[in-house]
C-alpha cells in the first residue's frame, strides 16, 4: 500500500486533464514557437492560449505574463530585475522574516552587492504588522517583497494593506504566491501587487514551469541574456509542453476553486480534530493563524517529540514534511518557526501536513491512527510495545527509527575539539595512550610484557536489518583494537533501545548479529549495559592486549612513509541513499557487507610486516583521520584522489547531493588544513570526507616495506588495499590532495 500523501505544499501530482492537454505537444506538435512555418505556428498558438489561461486565473493581461522555469526563477527575475531597474531611485529592499529561501536568499545576495535589506518581523501567528512596514519604509525603498501564503504554516499575509503602504511611498510590490495561486482566489488587483510569482507544481501542473506576472508599467532589468523570447523579457526557447500544462492547470483551478477549497479544508480540519482528540492540547499545538491561512495546510507541533524521528518512523505510511531537524548536538528550527518564536520544545516536533485533490476521509482516519500511535511511542512517558503493533514483525526498518546513520552521528569534530581541549589530561605514568592523542583506544601498561587496550564505540542504525546492524556495530568496535596492533579478548554490549517504539525481538536480532561477528573474531561477549532510549543505538566496549613494544599508534607516521588504505570509502553516502530509498539492492548489499567485514586480517598482516602508524576510518572520514594522523605525527601528507578505493555508487549519489550531514561537517572541519588540486572535484572532496562506519585501516608504512605489505594484504584476501599517498615531510599537519 502506498503511503498516504499529505505533502501537497511540497508538490502536487499532475492532474489527468493536464497530462491529456500536454500529450500532443510531447509527440505531434514539436515545432519551435519562434519558427514561422506551420509547426512553429501551432506551438506559438498553444503558448499564447496558455498565457491567457494563466492571466485569467490571476486577473491580469496576457501580455503581463512571463513564463519561467518555476517559482524560484520568477522570484529571482522579479527581485533582481526591479532592484537593478530602479537603482537610480534607491537601493532599499524590504522583505519578511518568514520568506521562502527563493526570496530570502535573493535578498541576502543583493545585500552583498550594495543594496540595503530590511527584514520585517512577524507575530506569533506568522503575520506582518503593516505598521512595521510604515516604520521601515523610506524614500530610498524601491521594492517590498512579501509572500502571500506561508509555505510552512499556511498563514496569509495582509498583502493588500502592505501594498497600500508601499505604494503610498512610491515602492513597487512583489508577492511570491506559489502556495496560494490555485488554492484560494488570487488576483493582482485584489492584492494590489505589481509583480506576482507562480509555481506550476504547486497547482497540479508539472515541475519546472512557472510564471511571473508583471504590470505593464513596471520595469524589470534582464538577469538572463540571449534571444528575445517572452517579448524580450526572458530568453530561451519556450518549454511548450509544460507551458501548456500550466495553462490547463490554471484553467481547471479557476473552474474548481470553490469545490476544491471546501474539500481540502474539510480534510485538513478532520486531520486537525483527529490529532487533537487523540493526543490533547497538552501534547499537540497548532502553528500559524487559526483562521487566516490556506485551507489545506495544517502545521502542528508535538511536544517533546523530534519531527525527523517521527517522520522517519511513519514515512512508509504517511508522507509529510518536518519543520525542524534534530542533530546530535543541536536542534535546527526552521526560520519561520524561529521568527514566530515557537518554543524549542514544541518547534522540534513540528510537522506540516497539507491536503489536496486526492485526499480522502478514509486516508485521514488512517493517518490519524498512524501518527498518534507513533507520537505516543516517541513521547518520554510511553509504555513498552510488543511485536503486535501497527507494523508487522519483520517489517521494522531500523533506519526509520533514527535521525542519523551510524558513525555519521558523531559530534561535530570542531565542537568536540573545543571540549576536550578544556579538560585535564591524565598523568598516570602507566598510561601509554590516553586523551592527549586522537588514537582509537586507550592503552594501559600492566607490565614490561603486557598492556591492556580498551575502547568503546556505539551508534545508531546504519542499515535496516537488525541482525546486520548488530554485526556491523561489532565489526566497527573491534576495529579500534585492531588499529592499535592489539588482539581483542572480550567485549561488553552497549545498548540504547526504544522499548516504546520497537519490540524486544528486534533487540534480540541485534545482539545475535553482534554475537556472531564477535565469534568470528574469536571474542566472547560477556555482558553489557542497557538504557531505554528514544532511538536504537548499539555497540561494544572491547578489551584487548598488546605487547608494549608492538603497540601501533596514529601519531608516529614518519616522512617517506607510504599511506595505505585497506577498504574502499563511500559507505556513509550509500547508507544515506539507502535510508532515502535511492540505493538499489546491489549497492546496499555491497556497502553492508563491506562494513561487516572485520579488519583482523589487515591487522595481522600489519603486525607481521611492521608499520609506523595506523588508525581506522570512521565518522570523521578519510580526510579527518588523515588530518589527525598528520597533526599528531607532526608531518605533512599528500594523497592522490585517483588512488583512493571508492564504492562507485557513492560517486553517483554524491553527485546527486545525497550526502550525510556528518560528511559536510567533516569537509568543513578539514578545510583549513587541506589543499585540493584544481582537478579534484567537489564530488571527490565529499567522498574523501565521507563519514564512514566500520571503514578500513589507514596505515603509514615505511617505504621499503610498502610493496611487501600490499602483496601480503592481497594474498590474505584484502583485495581493495591501495597505496593512496605518502608522508611528504615534517610539518604542521597539512594535507595536499592531487588528482
Amino acid at each position: 500500500m502506498k503511503p498516504i500523501y499529505l505533502d501537497y505544499n511540497a508538490t502536487t501530482p499532475i492532474l489527468p486533464e493536464v497530462a491529456e492537454a500536454m500529450k500532443p505537444y510531447l509527440y505531434e506538435h514539436f515545432g519551435n514557437p519562434s519558427s514561422s512555418h506551420p509547426y512553429g505556428v501551432t506551438t506559438k498558438r498553444a503558448i499564447e492560449n496558455a498565457r491567457s489561461q494563466v492571466a485569467d486565473l490571476v486577473g491580469c493581461d496576457p501580455s503581463e505574463v512571463i513564463f519561467t522555469s518555476g517559482g524560484t526563477e520568477s522570484n529571482n527575475i522579479a527581485i533582481k530585475g526591479v532592484a537593478y531597474a530602479y537603482l537610480n531611485k534607491g537601493n532599499h529592499i524590504i522583505t519578511s522574516a518568514v520568506e521562502h529561501p527563493a526570496v530570502m536568499q535573493v535578498c541576502r545576495w543583493l545585500a552583498t552587492k550594495g543594496f540595503r535589506v530590511t527584514i520585517l518581523p512577524v507575530d506569533k501567528f506568522g503575520q506582518i504588522d503593516p505598521a512595521d512596514l510604515e516604520n521601515a519604509i523610506t524614500p530610498e525603498t524601491i521594492l517590498v517583497t512579501v509572500m502571500h501564503a506561508n509555505n510552512e504554516v499556511g498563514t496569509l499575509e495582509p498583502i493588500s494593506r502592505l501594498a497600500e503602504v508601499a505604494h503610498e511611498h512610491g515602492a513597487i510590490v512583489h508577492s511570491d504566491t506559489a502556495q496560494s495561486v490555485g488554492k484560494i482566489p488570487v488576483t493582482m488587483d485584489a492584492l494590489g501587487v505589481d509583480l506576482l510569482s507562480i509555481a506550476g507544481h504547486k497547482l497540479y501542473a508539472p515541475k519546472g514551469i512557472g510564471a511571473l506576472c508583471v504590470r505593464d508599467d513596471v520595469r524589470v532589468a534582464k538577469i538572463l541574456h540571449g534571444a528575445d523570447h517572452e517579448s524580450g523579457r526572458r530568453p530561451g526557447t519556450e518549454n511548450v509542453l509544460e507551458i501548456v500544462g500550466l495553462g490547463r492547470a490554471c484553467e481547471l483551478a479557476g473552474e474548481r476553486m470553490k469545490d476544491d477549497m471546501q474539500h481540502v479544508m474539510e480534510m485538513r480540519d478532520k486531520l486537525h480534530d483527529g490529532l487533537f482528540d487523540e493526543l490533547g492540547d497538552q501534547a499537540v499545538r497548532l502553528n500559524g493563524h487559526p483562521v487566516r491561512r490556506l485551507p489545506n495546510t495544517l502545521s502542528v507541533s508535538f511536544r517533546s517529540v523530534e519531527a525527523n524521528a517521527l517522520l522517519s518512523e511513519i514515512g512508509d505510511r504517511v508522507a509529510a514534511s518536518a519543520g525542524a531537524a534534530c542533530h546530535a548536538d543541536d536542534v535546527e528550527v526552521s526560520p519561520v518557526l524561529e521568527a514566530m518564536q515557537v518554543p524549542v520544545e514544541w518547534a522540534m516536533g513540528t510537522v506540516r501536513f497539507s491536503t489536496g485533490h486526492g485526499t480522502t476521509a478514509e486516508e485521514i482516519d488512517r493517518a490519524v491512527d498512524v501518527v498518534t500511535k507513533a507520537v505516543r511511542r516517541l513521547q518520554p512517558s510511553a509504555e513498552p510495545v510488543s511485536a503486535s503493533t501497527d507494523v508487522e514483525e519483520g517489517e521494522y526498518k531500523l533506519t526509520h527509527y533514527t535521525h542519523g546513520l551510524g558513525c555519521a552521528c558523531k559530534l561535530r569534530p570542531q565542537e568536540l575539539e573545543k571540549i576536550l581541549a578544556a579538560l585535564p589530561t591524565p598523568s598516570d605514568p602507566a598510561l601509554m595512550v590516553g586523551t592527549d592523542t586522537a588514537d582509537d583506544a586507550a592503552v594501559y601498561r600492566l607490565s614490561d610484557e603486557l598492556a591492556v587496550v580498551q575502547t568503546v564505540d556505539f551508534f545508531t542504525p546504519i542499515v535496516d536489518a537488525p541482525y546486520m546492524f548488530g554485526a556491523i556495530s561489532a565489526a566497527n568496535s573491534l576495529s579500534d583494537i585492531y588499529a592499535m596492533g592489539a588482539r581483542p579478548l572480550f567485549a561488553l554490549n552497549v545498548v540504547g533501545f526504544p522499548s516504546n517504539r520497537l519490540p524486544m525481538s528486534v533487540l534480540e536480532k541485534i545482539l545475535k548479529g553482534a554475537l556472531d561477528k564477535a565469534a568470528e573474531a574469536g571474542v566472547s561477549v560477556i555482558g553489557g549495559h542497557t538504557v531505554d532510549d528514544t532511538e536504537p543505538k548499539f555497540g561494544l566496549a572491547v578489551t584487548g592486549i598488546v605487547h608494549p613494544d608492538r603497540l601501533v599508534r596514529n601519531d608516529t607516521a614518519q616522512p617517506g612513509d607510504a599511506l595505505v588504505l585497506t577498504k574502499p570509502v563511500g559507505v556513509g553516502i550509500i547508507s544515506t541513499a539507502m535510508k532515502r530509498g535511492l540505493a538499489d539492492e546491489d549497492a546496499a548489499r555491497e556497502a553492508a557487507d563491506l562494513m561487516a567485514t572485520l579488519n583482523h586480517i589487515a591487522a595481522e598482516v600489519m603486525n607481521e610486516v611492521g608499520v609506523n602508524a595506523c588508525t581506522d576510518i570512521t565518522g570523521f572520514g578519510l580526510l579527518g583521520h588523515l588530518r589527525e594522523m598528520a597533526e599528531g605525527s607532526g608531518v605533512d601528507m599528500e594523497i592522490s584522489a585517483g588512488a583512493v578505493p571508492i564504492l562507485e555508487a557513492a560517486r553517483k549519489f554524491a553527485g546527486a547531493d545525497v550526502v550525510p550531514g556528518g560528511t559536510l561537517n567533516n569537509l568543513a572541519y578539514v578545510e583549513p588544513h587541506v589543499t585540493f588540486a584544481k582537478g579534484v572535484s567537489r564530488v571527490m572532496q565529499l567522498i574523501l570526507a565521507d563519514a564512514q562506519t566500520s571503514g578500513g585501516l589507514l596505515v603509514s608504512v615505511p617505504a621499503d616495506r610498502t610493496e611487501k605489505f600490499l602483496k601480503a594484504l592481497r594474498k590474505a584476501g584484502v583485495e581493495n588495499a591501495s597505496k593512496i599517498g605518502e608522508v611528504v615531510k615534517k610539518g604542521k599537519g597539512f594535507i595536499r590532495v592531487v588528482e
